[in-house]
């Protein structure tokens, strides 16, 4: 059977794509900081491979790598949202981010796709964010990076797929683990993590290089295309969440 290695495996987004991959007959790799999470999910899951990391460091890093060079699938979905704005928020926590949403994925995605073209087969799904298209601070340009590093590397690698996936809002933990308060975002915004997941799969194996679930999402982002970048930018920092 195939095998998929998930990053931030234990919650929202990754724990959707464990239930997709686990019920289309992937072997899983799950990866994550929690130890106890991970024990509950590898049960859930009959007897899945973990991997306690954190992505922040050399070690955890590490510790993918070599998780990813076994991998049929790998998705590179760990990442965090910082509990306040830019110059509020310590440098050390920016430089984290960074890490883990533009190292991490680097690293994984260098150290699988070799395995992967030697095998023939095999493909990357990174998680990025609707966030990549507007101006969100550290956040926001992380995720332009991902959504930039995965087209350029889908073009140039033969034999695989890389594919950048772009939700917006989803209902997971994500906002209140940062402090984010979402309660005037409409309803309409909202996107459940296993429908953002399925769209993912739908779209990795049509060949896109880039997924956007929710239609509209999709309008967000192909509108912002055609208005000037100093607008969006404007709009994007005054509209949706404020932090508690």
């Amino acid at each position: 059977m195939p095998t998929a290695l998930i990053t931030g495996a234990t919650a929202g987004i990754g724990a959707a794509f464990a239930r997709r991959l686990s019920a289309d007959g992937f072997d899983l790799i799950l990866l994550a900081r929690d130890s106890e999470r991970l024990a509950r999910a590898a049960e859930e899951y009959g007897g899945a491979e973990v991997v306690v990391a954190d992505l922040s460091t050399e070690e955890g890093i590490v510790r993918g790598e070599e998780a990813a060079r076994r991998a049929d699938l790998v998705v590179n979905n760990a990442g965090f949202g910082q509990k306040g704005r830019f110059l509020e928020v310590p440098i050390e926590d920016e430089v984290t981010m960074l890490r883990v949403h533009c190292e991490a994925v680097l690293r994984l995605t260098y150290a699988a796709l070799p395995e992967m073209r030697e095998r023939g087969r095999g493909g990357v799904i990174n998680v990025a964010s609707v966030a990549a298209f507007f101006s969100r601070g550290t956040y926001g340009a992380s995720k332009a990076w991902v959504v930039s590093f995965s087209e350029g590397v889908a073009q140039a690698v033969p034999g695989v797929h890389v594919m950048a996936l772009c939700p917006g809002f989803v209902h997971t933990e994500f906002h209140d683990r940062a402090n984010i308060d979402m309660s005037g975002m409409p309803g309409a915004f909202w996107l459940d993590a296993d429908n953002v997941v399925d769209t993912a799969i739908r779209d990795f194996r049509r060949g896109l290089s880039t997924s956007v679930p929710g239609a509209q999402y999709r309008t967000l982002v192909g509108a912002s295309r055609f208005l000037p970048r100093n607008l969006v930018a404007r709009l994007s920092s005054r509209t949706g969440h404020k932090y508690r």
